[in-house]
């Protein structure tokens, strides 16, 4: 458990660093008012989980470290979007396309209102 605690650890640090970085260097580049570097951030992070979760479903033997540090560390500190997008995959490949729908939109809605809430309750 600590072992996995700690790969984790690391992967999400790294996550949040890359993160960090590349916020930095795509705001200092372009002005917009849309958030081009979160949503580069979050298509990148559901590439990477994307590509994470196909080598690790045809090479399953010994990828359990690598996918703590990478998928759930790594992905998990850049982005939980890409989490969010790869369970939505499994849903729809399962032909759960209602329960996905609902997860879609909820997560969506639910999590803009719960901000805005946050926002209005401390200010």
């Amino acid at each position: 458990m600590i072992r996995s605690l700690l790969l984790v650890g690391l992967g999400g640090a790294i996550g949040s660093m890359a993160r960090y970085g590349v916020s930095r260097i795509i705001n200092a580049r372009y002005a917009l008012s849309f958030p081009l570097a979160t949503f580069i951030i979050n298509i990148v992070g559901c590439l990477l989980i994307g590509l994470l979760f196909g080598f690790v479903q045809k090479n399953s033997n010994q990828q359990s470290d690598l996918w703590l540090v990478l998928a759930t560390g790594f992905c998990g500190g850049f982005t939980t979007f890409s989490a969010f997008a790869l369970e939505n995959v499994n849903l729809l490949k399962g032909q759960l396309n209602i329960t996905a729908l609902l997860y879609i939109a909820a997560s969506v809605i639910v999590g803009i209102l719960l901000c805005r809430l946050g926002i209005v309750l401390t200010s």
